[in-house]
């Protein structure tokens, strides 16, 4: 159950496509994660990618994250706000083929791995994706392989069961409720690898 590059670009593209059908609506007025709209979540969003990427390249040796933030122009629209979006995964991806492929690099959730840091991005594209598509109306359909693969990496202590494995992702990161199951508040992935304690 590898998470992959190919499921990063995967899980991207599946998120601003399905976002792009509300690219000629006003995303300053629509609800996205928390606090933040809809405009605000996909900015979030680039930058959380571009900012693994420098973890990953500067491995602080302190438990911190580097200094520096990516924010889009505020005149963007929502389709530059995809563009924003595809360009800081891709770059994610770049720095995740080339590098070392024992690395460990500092995140709060562990010091993780190459699959850590993709699974990461996986997770943040995905549901930031589904905070933007509820707000302004429209669907995601991402690849459940995809889903699947970043389940069982990211969330080892949950059990999917028989549940679709979107509609498992988006419970582990509390985004919907299942029944007969515990609400996930307070959710945190895995960052650190699996055959290693967290920390």
């Amino acid at each position: 159950m590898t998470v992959t590059l190919d499921d990063l670009d995967a899980a991207i593209r599946s998120v601003t496509n399905g976002l792009s059908q509300a690219a000629d609506r006003d995303w300053s007025v629509a609800p996205g994660t928390g606090d933040l709209n809809a405009w605000q979540t996909a900015e979030h969003l680039g930058d959380c990618l571009i900012s693994y990427a420098g973890l990953l390249i500067a491995q602080p040796l302190l438990p911190r994250f580097v200094c520096f933030e990516a924010v889009a122009e505020a005149t963007a629209r929502p389709w530059e706000l995809l563009e924003f979006v595809t360009v800081s995964g891709r770059i994610l991806g770049a720095v995740l083929r080339t590098s070392d492929p024992d690395v460990l690099a500092y995140h709060p959730s562990g010091h993780a791995d190459i699959e850590g840091f993709t699974g990461m991005g996986c997770v943040e594209a995905l549901v930031h994706g589904e905070d933007m598509a509820r707000g302004l109306g429209v669907t995601l359909d991402p690849p459940r392989g995809v889903c699947s693969r970043v389940l069982a990496r990211m969330f080892p202590e949950v059990d999917a069961g028989d549940v679709d494995p979107w509609t498992a992702l988006l419970w582990a990161t509390d985004r919907t409720d299942l029944p007969g199951r515990p609400s996930r508040a307070g959710w945190q992935w895995r960052g650190a690898p699996l055959d290693q304690a967290a920390g």
